[in-house]
């Protein structure tokens, strides 16, 4: 026999509120941790492949941590809203942490990529968990600065990370890479141990087993088809046909089972509301467009305009900066007028100029024009990083904030991964198909020279250097075009966001959050 407890939700806010600064900076070092591994990973991995050896499967270590963070996302976030934001979100570093740790471990590649997976189980956790419990401290009209400052984390990641894992692997050695992680998560886990105080909400539940193997099955298939697309095999192999094939009836399946579950992991009825599915389709734009840059920027910095692997990272700024400052900004206005509608809107516009100016870029293109191209994107992009989560989360009741917040980063992640293959695919043919117009393939240099630093391309016969060079810029080219073709639809989808009011405004009537809340005990 159960018994209820009313719970003035009111005090529980106001508590939370007065422990609210130590809360917000252990998020910060927790979403720090996730955005921080793959970019300080990326610098080691010439070290580690020298130690471990396994060159032929240096890319499932960060694919393995890629599939296991998008697999996993959508779960974590039904389990926070099934069990408690809390548990879930430090259960989720726990297993982050032994990741890193059993990573830093690893004595052949093998272990190291399952490793790798582990830890990406975990950091599904975190990525979703921080803008959870956000959701749930903070009412959407005050949500946006805090969800400013978290995009500025990332950015601050994406800027520092690659020279931070130099860094470590030069001084140090390439397994601290992993175990600088333990310090980190251990200081996180002991400051929301103690400071953080959510709303406990316990109910009867079933957990839906069906629609979390289907929806892993589906993830997983495709993810892999745009990892491995054109690269590992050709795109009408049977490998990548047959993956297609199995992740399209797995996901069909997967929408079917959400139906008829108890308690689904994916509650399909959050897609009723127009602005979450408009900002679910648009984070997956937003995620295409912003790892296919940050990608292939720094490629053409060094194999066009002959920066090192570290200056390439620091050239990335113009565009890093400008969406960090403008990101914060917008979530101030946000937080300010409680209006939020132009910045999708404006946030596409820009995206598409940013693009479209970057596709121009060819071998006679400055430091100085490429910056400001970068600059235009990053505004572009700090408008939208964080508005799409914040609109989602004030689209869905209090009740599905962990299911929305996973939703949104899953369409993300996804977004990303199908950035990253398609714009590789575009850029691989178009260098492929210069060189051999050129000749020039024959005097040693063919797209595989992109693993090449500034120094070694330097050392290519001029003739051979330039028709490299010339063959980068058009790849890169094609690929930016590409995107702000994909940038575009972003911006068509914004026009047709509302402008709904934003819970937690002065004078607002009682919302999810002003609810009392029912605790089962």
């Amino acid at each position: 026999m159960s018994q209820e407890r009313v719970v003035d939700q009111g005090q529980v806010e106001g508590a939370a509120q007065r422990n609210l600064t130590p809360v917000v900076l252990a998020l910060v070092i927790a979403i720090m941790l996730a955005m921080l591994d793959n970019m300080i990973i990326g610098t080691a991995m010439p070290t580690i492949v020298g130690e471990l050896g396994g060159t032929e499967h240096l890319s499932w270590v960060v694919t393995a941590y890629t599939l296991a963070t998008a697999a996993a996302t959508p779960i974590w976030g039904k389990i926070g809203d099934m069990y408690g934001r809390k548990g879930s979100f430090l259960t989720s570093i726990v297993i982050f942490l032994v990741g890193s740790a059993l990573s830093g471990l690893a004595q052949d590649m093998g272990q190291l990529i399952a490793f790798r997976a582990v830890q990406g189980l975990g950091a599904g956790g975190l990525l979703v968990g921080v803008m959870a419990i956000i959701g749930d401290l903070v009412p959407p009209r005050e949500r946006g600065r805090y969800q400013g400052m978290m995009a500025g984390v990332m950015a601050l990641a994406m800027i520092g990370g690659p020279s931070l894992g130099g860094l470590i692997t030069d001084h140090l050695g390439w397994r601290w890479t992993f175990y600088i992680n333990l310090p980190l998560g251990g200081a996180v886990l002991v400051m929301l141990a103690l400071v953080l105080h959510l709303p406990k909400r316990r109910s009867p539940h079933r957990i839906d087993y069906l629609g979390a193997a289907l929806l892993v099955v589906g993830i997983t298939s495709i993810v892999l088809v745009t990892t491995w697309g054109g690269t590992e095999y050709h795109w009408a192999s049977a490998q990548i046909v047959g993956l297609t094939v199995l992740g399209v009836l797995a996901l069909v399946a997967f929408v079917w089972s959400q139906t008829r579950a108890a308690e689904p992991v994916m509650p399909l009825h959050i897609f009723r509301s127009r602005n979450f599915t408009l900002m679910a389709l648009i984070g997956f734009l937003v995620g295409f467009v912003m790892f296919g840059a940050t990608l292939y920027l720094p490629l053409f910095q060094q194999a066009v305009q002959g920066a090192s692997a570290t200056n390439s990272g620091l050239q990335l700024l113009p565009m890093l900066l400008s969406m960090m400052a403008v990101s914060m900004v917008a979530g101030r206005a946000t937080t300010a007028t409680g209006r939020y509608r132009m910045f999708p809107i404006v946030g596409g516009a820009l995206m598409v100029l940013g693009l479209l100016l970057l596709s121009t870029m060819d071998t006679d293109t400055g430091r100085l024009a490429s910056g400001l191209y970068m600059a235009v994107l990053g505004a572009g992009m700090g408008f939208l990083m964080q508005t799409t989560m914040l609109v989602a989360q004030n689209s869905v009741e209090l009740k599905d904030m962990g299911v929305a917040s996973s939703t949104s980063t899953l369409f993300r992640t996804v977004g990303s991964s199908f950035g990253v293959a398609i714009m590789g695919a575009l850029f691989t043919s178009r260098v492929n198909d210069e060189m051999a117009a050129s000749g020039a393939a024959a005097g040693g240099a063919t797209q595989e020279s992109a693993a090449l630093d500034a120094s070694s391309l330097a050392a290519l016969p001029d003739q051979v250097r330039a028709a490299y060079e010339h063959a980068v810029a058009s790849g890169t080219s094609i690929a930016f075009l590409v995107g702000g073709l994909i940038a575009v639809a972003a911006f068509a989808l914004a026009l047709f966001v509302e402008e709904v009011p934003l819970r937690g405004g002065p004078g607002d009537g009682p919302s999810d959050e002003d609810r009392p809340v029912v605790e089962r005990v």
